[in-house]
């Protein structure tokens, strides 16, 4: 292993011997030695199969040892990544009986897409109901007449509430089973051409609505590497996917093959009573699944969402643990919008099977580690195929198809990861640098404040942006108004710097993985709203972002910035669009650099 890798991992382990204990200790109370329908009553087990088909209510009978699979699932058909869920259940259910199995449908959690909220007022629900899916899932699985259980889902918060719903039960196998990218449409480039022509006025929305449409054009996930694919990418280092099941289109043979075996697996795991949540999802697999998130250029929002769910299994990551694996992290993946291409291309050029080599054989991951496939993590050096009809699995991709997307780590895009840390008087707060050019690493510039995203955006069609600056959008963070996603800012900031000016971004809001060639530090802590040093700044302050050695500072003295008052909270919305029920989260919520979660509050 790495030095670096392996202090990281050895200081996680420390500063969460406590708490993972606790909760090892609540997961050993629920392991049993019976499978999970076999405790219940005959009224209880009655009502559980009531409904079942008659082979199923025979089989069940038959054999009240044979495992019962739960499904719960993120399905819905807006959302184009969830949409291929539809038949998934079918599916698994045939392949659980061809292994004298029973499968349900345990429950469904809610899945909104921020690219259909983004800038309207459901995005300040976004962050929250990845708690919702958490609540939801364990409501799925509380019946407690499973044995294992398959989770369907995809995108930014849904994969995250799936899981840390699933850790409440680790003391049963579960699988993450995906339903894969959409096929690529319109090239990125043009896409994001086509973009800052819109943001400029130069064409209407008409033809941006023509672009757009050529984008997101079918089923499957969106392609450009955000939140959802990075969390695919995790899913596959955390060792809760089957090996390379990810990027698979949907509504293919393989894509169906692959499912069913999931449900396979879950039996099996289920009979060996080996590799249950609780078990798969340690400290080493979360320290893989970061090492994953900083070699390929991943979304933000896991310094949030990654914290959440190790918080949910007992272990405590911080900010500091990304940083300090993120130096000594080669990026050997450019994936739009690092790069120009998409997952499509990534996953051709060689893809996870070819990222999970590189990091083993750098000694940048973990190997000993358990997963849903029974073997370490060299499993997933594995890419699947069918023969004939057979799933069959085989070394994957040991050289890069495409050096434009994928580079080994003796030659990688930079020496170091994606994500950094910057902190100072402001606060600390996160910056993805694999999208910025290194020229921009370092912005100092005077400050213009907002208190929203839609003040930068009439500023600048009003002609009041054209000089070097650093936007400080404040009043957004989790407290505030959930902690919305500030796409908006991307393209406008975008077409600032392409004519030629110093442009920076601090705020406590989120912009995820579609943050892009400016440099942002986001999610600062403490947010402006909860006496955060944010709320002092003021337009004409004096702003250093130092990517390079972790500086985000107002250069103002501490006793000015201390003498100065708070700006006055503004009146947010609080009602309307479902926004009166989230009272209480925004109430109640964590800081970001604790994850932002309600279900365990501040640290």
């Amino acid at each position: 292993m790495h030095p670096v890798v392996q202090k990281v991992t050895d200081r996680i382990t420390d500063r969460s011997g406590e708490t993972r204990a606790a909760y090892l200790a609540h997961i050993a109370e629920a392991r049993g030695n019976e499978p999970g329908r076999a405790k219940l009553s005959c009224a209880n087990f009655a009502h559980a199969f009531a409904a079942a088909p008659d082979d199923d209510k025979q089989r069940t009978l038959r054999n009240p040892l044979a495992p019962n699979i739960a499904i719960v699932s993120a399905y819905n058909d807006m959302l184009s990544a969830h949409q291929p869920f539809e038949r998934f259940p079918e599916i698994i259910r045939a392949a659980a009986r061809t292994v004298n199995a029973t499968a349900q449908f345990a429950g469904g959690v809610p899945a909104m897409c921020d690219g259909v909220t983004q800038g309207r007022p459901g995005m300040e629900l976004s962050l929250f109901s990845r708690d919702v899916i958490a609540m939801a899932t364990a409501v799925a699985l509380t019946h407690d007449a499973f044995d294992a259980a398959l989770c369907l889902g995809i995108c930014d918060k849904i994969v995250p509430g799936l899981v840390i719903g699933a850790l409440s039960f680790g003391h049963l196998p579960v699988i993450l089973v995906p339903g894969g990218p959409m096929t690529s449409g319109l090239s990125n480039a043009e896409k994001s051409h086509v973009r800052a022509l819109y943001a400029q006025g130069k064409i209407g929305r008409d033809e941006l609505l023509a672009s757009e449409m050529k984008s997101y054009h079918g089923p499957g996930t969106c392609t450009f590497y955000g939140t959802a694919n990075s969390n695919q990418m995790m899913m596959e280092l955390t060792g809760l996917h089957l090996p390379n099941a990810a990027f698979v289109h949907p509504n293919t043979p393989l894509r169906d093959a692959l499912t069913a075996e999931a449900a396979r697996r879950a039996v099996a795991l289920a009979e060996s009573k080996q590799s249950a949540m609780a078990d798969v999802f340690d400290v080493k697999n979360i320290v893989n699944a970061m090492a994953g998130l900083l070699a390929t250029g991943g979304s933000t929002n896991h310094t949030l969402h990654l914290v959440a769910m190790a918080r949910a299994a007992g272990v405590r990551i911080a900010w500091e643990d990304f940083d300090d694996l993120s130096r000594v992290t080669p990026l050997i993946a450019r994936v739009y919008p690092s790069g120009t291409e998409d997952v499509n291309a990534f996953h051709a050029a060689g893809g996870m099977a070819f990222v999970t080599r590189q990091l083993l054989d750098a000694g940048l991951a973990h190997e000993d580690v358990r997963t849903v496939a029974g073997a370490g993590l060299r499993a997933y050096t594995h890419e699947p195929f069918l023969d004939g009809d057979t799933l069959v699995w085989r070394e994957g991709a040991a050289e890069s198809l495409n050096r434009d997307i994928l580079r080994p780590v003796s030659d990688p895009f930079d020496r170091e990861g994606g994500i950094r840390l910057v902190k100072g008087k402001i606060g600390r707060a996160v910056i993805k640098t694999s999208a910025v050019k290194p020229e921009h690493h370092v912005v100092e510039a005077p400050a213009i404040v907002f208190h929203d995203q839609e003040e930068l955006l009439a500023a600048f069609k009003a002609g009041e942006l054209e000089r070097d600056f650093i936007a400080v959008v404040r009043f957004q963070g989790p407290r505030a108004n959930g902690m919305p996603e500030l796409h908006s800012l991307t393209p406008t900031l975008g077409v600032l710097m392409d004519r030629g000016f110093k442009i920076g971004l601090v705020t406590d809001g989120r912009m995820s993985g579609a943050s892009g060639k400016v440099l942002a530090a986001l999610h600062v802590t403490p947010e402006a709203c909860v006496e955060g040093a944010l709320a002092k700044v003021r337009s004409g302050d004096m702003i250093r972002i130092d990517a390079h050695e972790g500086v985000l500072e107002v250069l103002v003295s501490e006793d000015e910035l201390n003498a100065r008052a708070a700006a006055p909270i503004p009146k947010h919305k609080q009602h309307g669009f479902g926004r009166e029920l989230f009272g209480h989260m925004r109430a109640s919520v964590g800081p970001a650099d604790e994850g932002a979660s309600v279900l365990f509050g501040a640290a």
